[in-house]
């Protein structure tokens, strides 16, 4: 019986052994779920799928020896759609990652759904503080930025220079709120004060009235809590309404590579602005974007960057694991830092933020500039602990 048993015994370990190093449905298939057609497809969309690939390959295609598959769609900034399409590839397209996500309102939903399905959600696109905080769950984890981030680096700054007065052009949207909210946090807590606040949807094109509306306030900044295209139009149009030559300033509390090369260094000079990448920030990132650029004819905006770092800390953590499982993925992403192209020895909190840092630039002159994407002058290093909530003031329910 002795011999039966430790045979038995040894039998069910050898099984076990191969178990962990099983991968479901025989591959590790990644959707990249983002907005690939409007206001936010310049900072994420099809070259945030690049990205992804380009993590993927160097695995050579593979983890622990079953090929990885990046998929991708278009979720148009809606809840709904994105939700739908979350659940489709988890019931029938065997997807055991989402990805990117953008927009906070899709992203939140995204994960509400990923939490009840036990699969692993890799925000870089939407910057919600709740993400991490009252909607946070075992499996979901928050990269590149958020809007406490934005709000400590830019909104911080420009107080401390003497912009103690604001008014708010905010995206009428989670993300937009949230910016708003932290910012006037970050305000507030070094002496100024919020005059008010004009909402406006996702994509405007006319921001005439809220304009003129934040000329009457005589705050001495006007704060644009948006982002993608809607940023661009407000900056351009601020320009035409003579904003800054009336003496009020523009804070740009989102504004990426991407937008400032839309808008161009005639109309951005000058602006301040807070990111965790810049394609020129050392070797290793001018590497990763050299070749990102040579694939998509752009430099990669942080979100890009993020969405790159994000799957190649996936993959790593599969590796890590011996298996595709969720709970034994998520916990290897909370166990390994993080030293890639994108972030240097970042780390996992419990509430699944990635604490990387973020910079304080101020966009270059065209005199200063010494070629295209020779964008912006850092003034600031922000680690990422300052950057970041700490998990225990985030709000999220896993955290003791």
């Amino acid at each position: 019986m002795n011999r039966l048993y430790v045979a038995a015994a040894a039998a069910a370990l050898v099984a076990n052994a191969a178990g962990a190093q099983e991968i479901s449905d025989g591959k590790v298939r990644i959707g990249i779920l983002n907005d690939q057609s409007g206001a936010y497809s310049a900072l994420g969309g099809t070259g945030s799928v690049e990205a992804a690939k380009m993590a993927a390959e160097e695995f050579g295609g593979k983890v622990l020896g079953a090929p990885v598959e990046i998929v991708s769609a278009d979720h148009q900034n809606k809840p709904d759609i994105g939700a739908n399409i979350a659940r489709q590839w988890y019931d029938t397209d065997q997807v055991d990652a989402i990805a990117e996500m953008t927009t906070s309102s899709v992203a939140l939903a995204v994960q509400a759904l990923s939490g009840e399905k036990k699969k692993i959600t890799l925000n870089t696109g939407a910057g919600a503080t709740d993400i991490t905080g009252k909607a946070c769950t075992p499996y979901s984890f928050h990269w590149a930025y958020d809007t406490h981030a934005l709000a400590v680096g830019t909104g911080g700054a420009v107080v401390k220079a003497g912009g103690d007065s604001w008014y708010f052009l905010t995206m009428d949207y989670a993300f937009g709120h949230s910016l708003q909210e932290n910012t006037t946090k970050t305000i507030e807590a070094n002496g100024g004060k919020v005059l008010g606040a004009s909402l406006h949807p996702l994509g405007t094109t006319d921001f005439s009235a809220l304009l003129l509306q934040a000329q009457a306030s005589g705050a001495k900044v006007v704060g644009l809590a948006s982002a993608g295209m809607d940023i661009q139009n407000a900056i351009k149009q601020a320009a035409e309404f003579g904003i800054t030559a009336g003496g009020q300033n523009i804070a740009a509390l989102l504004l990426m590579i991407s937008e400032v090369h839309g808008l161009g260094l005639d109309a951005a000079q000058g602006l301040y602005l807070t990111e965790s990448f810049y394609w020129d920030r050392d070797d290793e990132s001018r590497a990763f974007s050299l070749k990102y650029k040579e694939r998509t004819g752009a430099m990669p905006t942080m979100v890009q960057a993020g969405t790159y770092s994000a799957v190649r800390s996936y993959l790593k953590a599969i590796e890590a694991a011996g298996t595709d499982e969720s709970g034994a993925v998520a916990a290897k992403l909370h166990e390994l830092p993080v030293n890639d192209a994108f972030a240097r020895n970042a780390t996992v909190q419990a509430n699944g933020r990635l604490l990387n840092d973020h910079y304080l630039f101020q966009v270059k002159s065209p005199a200063e500039s010494k070629g295209e994407w020779d964008y912006y002058k850092l003034v600031a290093t922000i680690p990422g602990k300052d950057a970041y909530l700490p998990a225990a003031e985030s709000g999220c329910p896993l955290v003791k």
